[in-house]
């Protein structure tokens, strides 16, 4: 009865890295809320976490352990509903200037975050907020682009005058009619060329004559549903920020849905307000009488706006906008030839026309990038009647330019901005280029709140039916393998400590779900230490020698343990393929629980049993039961 000592080292090593990285869920982290400026270049002081502070203490909430970092202050808080409470008396008494958070503080000893270890994140239903399922109307999106693609075609062929009687929009394409065959023959040339990328072409009749059907290709509708999806995405994270949200979730689902979720958010109203904000861009030529204006009443024709934040230097622009954030179709960053960071713009066939016009004259002149942004102001005033605050929203539209450049050259559709510091300015610009529009309307179609109170009862549930069920199963394993079953079930904390550790190594979130799924991956793990020990007793009675039998035990139970837990592996993986948020978290916490399963009942058991037995030389008898 041989065990291999790299297998040993092997254990050791795998169960010592896991145990530390388990141990920051010991250190859970704290309700707290985070206090930062309500723009980038906002520069806080000490005193705003002192006031901050001084107005809990006067709402009668219990907080601890106040910082200030990396231009932020941070405040403590023993209860997701102090947190709650916390942020509301905070926002009425900092005011519209600041962002006040919700947020986690880590309580994890600082020697364990140096080696990036750190609790596992909980989900929504186990810390509480609201959940928006939303679904992009690709139709709209579609129709976008076929307006766009109708224009350049019209453009396409007036280029090689090729005269067409009607165009038309299908539902994936265009129809367009001809006078003759030989019309409709040199209008698809002249196409093909220019856009039979992204067109598939089929020439025919129809009741108007010869006709040319334009239908996209399957690339590029699939191309148009994920920058529809993408550029949403984009946006509604952008909108996010405004609720002071910290670690939201905004993802895709599918093809065309959108699942938002906002921990510790318990305002839908607001969340939904936020989140359907609209916000524009408009590209305006700097007037010529900036570098004479030094404020006050602008000229005639002018208008005076911040430059970078609200309260920046002001800028002097033409009334008259050049283009607005409606036309552009795509912003990227990048590095130009030089090695500077610039953003890559691409306007649709009319802006770029509207663009290519207005620069024509204008080389050498600067154009700005006016960033509009329509938001509501909150106030609190008391009500006539009762005398009691009450939340008071005024609409208002904040506008400030986020970018003023040299033409370099007459633009068109496709341009880029230079002139940035760095990458990070750049990847901004794209960002807010981007998030002035959605790319097509969405629809709520689902939404659910789940209270704070509601979160810690699942938490506490969860962790009772853990204990429970692992309780029942060590004493289920004593009482039918005795010392055998000892064994198992101490293989079965390291199963669960390994579980926890990959979880938050990898940064999954843990739902209730996935307390699901760590409950039945104990009951699986035990159940392959089951198939070995009855084949251990199998060969006991067949006469087999006590270490030959636990040779054989588990030689002949690898083969069962092994295929059974693949094909439950499989439908992890279809789970985690096809389900949505819920049912993945389930998949992953399954996934890993049962690679973690195999490990412990095949290799850490087989070594605590070679441990115990291994070295007895007259061994003639396992308590096994």
């Amino acid at each position: 009865m041989h065990y291999p000592a790299w297998k040993y080292v092997l254990i050791a090593l795998v169960l010592f890295i896991t145990g530390i990285y388990a141990l920051p869920n010991l250190y859970p982290d704290e309700p707290a809320v985070q206090i930062t400026g309500a723009s980038a270049g906002t520069q806080l002081t000490e005193e705003v976490l002192t006031q901050a502070q001084s107005a809990l203490s006067e709402a009668g909430l219990d907080h601890h352990d106040g910082s200030f970092a990396n231009n932020s202050a941070l405040v403590r808080l023993k209860t997701s509903e102090d947190q709650l409470k916390a942020q509301e008396v905070l926002r009425r008494k900092l005011g519209e200037n600041y962002v006040v958070a919700l947020n986690l503080a880590q309580t994890t000893p600082e020697w364990l975050t140096k080696i990036g270890a750190k609790p596992m994140k909980l989900g929504l239903d186990l810390r509480g907020g609201v959940r928006f399922v939303l679904e992009v109307d690709m139709n709209k999106a579609l129709e976008q682009r076929l307006s766009t693609a109708s224009q350049d075609v019209r453009r396409a062929l007036r280029a090689e005058q090729i005269p067409v009687q009607s165009m038309r929009t299908t539902k994936q394409g265009l129809m367009l009619t001809f006078g003759s065959n030989e019309q409709r023959n040199q209008a698809q040339t002249a196409l093909q060329k220019n856009m039979g990328l992204d067109f598939a072409l089929r020439p025919l009749m129809d009741t108007q004559g010869p006709a040319l059907e334009m239908v996209y290709t399957e690339a590029k509708l699939a191309e148009i549903n994920e920058y529809a999806v993408s550029q949403n995405l984009t946006t509604l994270r952008n909108r996010i920020n405004e609720l002071g949200v910290a670690e939201a979730l905004v993802q895709s689902q599918g093809s065309n849905r959108i699942v938002v979720e906002l921990p510790g958010v318990q305002d839908t109203a607001e969340a939904k307000r936020v989140l359907g904000r609209t916000a524009n861009l408009e590209f305006r030529m700097v007037s010529e009488e900036a570098a004479n204006y030094t404020g006050g009443i602008p000229p005639a024709g002018t208008e005076a706006f911040p430059f970078g934040t609200t309260d920046g230097p002001a800028v002097l622009l033409d009334k008259q906008a050049i283009v607005t954030g409606e036309k552009v179709q795509g912003a990227q960053p990048g590095v130009g030839e030089d090695g500077r960071s610039e953003v890559s713009i691409t306007l649709d066939t009319t802006g770029g026309r509207l663009m290519q016009n207005a620069t024509r004259t204008a080389v050498g002149k600067q154009m700005a990038v006016l960033f509009i942004e329509h938001k509501q102001k909150i106030s609190y005033e008391p009500d006539p009647t009762t005398g009691e605050l009450v939340e008071k929203r005024t609409p208002y539209s904040e506008m400030r330019v986020i970018n003023r450049a040299t033409i370099q050259a007459v633009l068109g559709s496709s341009f880029r901005i230079t002139g940035l510091d760095n990458e990070a300015e750049a990847s901004e610009l794209a960002l807010l280029l981007r998030s002035g529009a959605l790319a097509a309307p969405m629809y709520f179609v689902e939404e659910r709140t789940i209270g704070p109170s509601l979160g810690q009862e699942n938490i506490d549930k969860g962790i009772f039916s853990t204990q429970v069920g692992y309780l029942l199963v060590f004493l289920w394993m004593i009482i039918f393998y005795r010392a055998f079953g000892v064994i198992a079930n101490i293989a079965l904390a390291f199963n669960v400590i390994i579980m926890v550790a990959i979880m938050s190594i990898i940064g999954s979130s843990l739902t209730l779900p996935g307390i699901a799924g760590i409950v039945l991956t104990i009951g699986m793990a035990v159940d392959a230490n089951v198939l070995i020990f009855e084949r251990i007793r199998e060969e006991l009675a067949n006469g087999a020698r006590a270490k030959s039998a636990i040779v054989a035990g588990f030689d002949r139970a690898f083969s069962s343990i092994f295929d059974a837990n693949i094909t439950t592996l499989l439908v992890a993986f279809i789970l985690f393929a096809i389900g949505t948020g819920p049912i993945k978290g389930f998949a992953v916490t399954l996934a890993i629980g049962i690679v973690t399963s195999l490990f412990t009942a095949i290799l850490v058991t087989r070594a605590m049993i070679q441990i115990w037995y291994g070295k007895r030389k007259n061994l003639t008898k396992l308590s096994i039961g």
